[in-house]
């Protein structure tokens, strides 16, 4: 399993932000999500929102840093790309 996070620097609701996302599937990165006891309600479309003070945990269980621009390639390249006009993805309800 290989999960991958982008720097926290997206600001929002007064925090920064990093993506989390999988290369494989929505369900590898919702395991991986709830194994850090990331809310499902942090799920956008094809990527879980972590505030930067969350960071260092996604590491430390195994996210592998890579650039904003390396999410999307990736995200791209696997097929789970989900911009905001397709909708929502992924089975990610409780």
């Amino acid at each position: 399993m290989t999960l991958y996070i982008d720097p926290p620097t997206w600001p929002g609701h007064g925090h920064l932000w990093s993506h989390l996302v999988s290369d494989v599937s929505f369900d590898e990165l919702r395991l991986f999500a709830d194994g850090l006891g990331v809310p499902r309600r942090a799920f956008e479309r094809d990527h879980y929102d972590l505030p930067a003070h969350r960071y260092a945990d996604a590491v430390r269980a195994g996210a592998l840093e890579v650039s904003s621009r390396e999410v999307v390639r990736l995200l791209h390249a696997s097929g789970l790309r989900r911009p905001k006009h397709r909708g929502p993805a992924g089975p990610v309800s409780r």
